[in-house]
């Protein structure tokens, strides 16, 4: 099982990671062969949205385990 701390931080570096590719992608932070690239504008956002999706996770009770224990335990 992953801990939750270590899904928040990896989310977080996703996220961060992800806003300086869009901002590159998107020829707002120049001085890259990314700088202006779409495709980099793309990938940033898509990993925006999944570090997103681990910090919220991170942050849920059980977010993807059963009520009721393993399977065979009920």
């Amino acid at each position: 099982m992953i801990k939750k701390p270590l899904l928040l931080v990896v989310g977080i570096i996703a996220i961060l990671i992800g806003l300086v590719w869009a901002g590159q992608g998107a020829g707002i932070l120049p001085g890259s062969m990314m700088t202006g690239d779409p495709t980099w504008l793309v990938i940033g956002l898509i990993l925006i949205v999944a570090g997103a999706v681990l910090g919220y996770l991170s942050t849920r009770g059980r977010s993807w385990h059963s009520q009721h224990g393993p399977p065979g335990q009920h």
